[in-house]
């Protein structure tokens, strides 16, 4: 019997084209992907889970931003079942505005969008400078998801505009590599600032 994920699309066809992410996108199907974080403990055990259910732990607590959580309350509770459907909802848009299997449109949004470089501060004698540094892959994903779900939320909060309908946009804009995508212009800006402090 063939799994599909939220029961409902098929993942067997779907590739990772790029090499460096091969490894850390993971696209096996499960009906619900929720491991209530069994292994949370292991380092690089996250790369293992099915992809959209570590999109559904970013919709919960999208990550920190000049270091602090920037939303915490409405939808941002960590509340599971809160999150899966946000995500599913989002799915459906996503297939219903671009007629492609939505889970395939992500995976290529997350290509498109992962950044390739950042920056580190290092210091000498007291004086400090900026260097850039490759990022690693893992890192490259769960930025990427981070850029995605603060800018979906960013959009959202305070609008008429729903949170599944702002992180739909933010998929098909990174997908179709436009610049109004946060997560595009997020990794633009991150590798410009990377070949400055060469």
């Amino acid at each position: 019997m063939k799994v599909l994920a939220f029961n409902k699309w098929d993942c067997s066809e779907i590739k990772v084209h790029d090499p460096g992410l091969k490894n850390y996108i993971n696209v096996n199907p499960v009906i619900v992907p929720k491991t209530g974080a069994r292994y949370a403990g292991n380092k690089f055990h996250k790369s293992k889970l099915f992809i959209m259910e570590r999109l559904i732990n970013k919709v919960m607590i999208p990550g920190h931003k000049a270091k602090k959580h920037k939303i915490s309350s409405s939808l941002l509770t960590g509340k599971a079942i809160t999150a899966y459907k946000i995500v599913e909802n989002t799915l459906k848009l996503v297939e219903s505005r671009t007629k492609h299997n939505p889970i395939e449109v992500f995976v290529a949004a997350l290509e498109n969008a992962a950044p390739r470089e950042e920056i580190i501060t290092i210091e000498y004698g007291g004086a400090r400078y900026p260097k850039a540094i490759e990022m690693a892959p893992q890192r490259r994903v769960d930025q990427v998801m981070k850029y995605m779900t603060q800018g979906a939320y960013q959009k959202s909060f305070n609008s008429k505009k729903k949170i599944e309908s702002c992180l739909a946009e933010e998929i098909i804009a990174a997908y179709n590599l436009a610049p109004t995508s946060v997560a595009i212009s997020k990794k633009l800006e991150l590798e410009r600032q990377a070949d400055a402090s060469r």
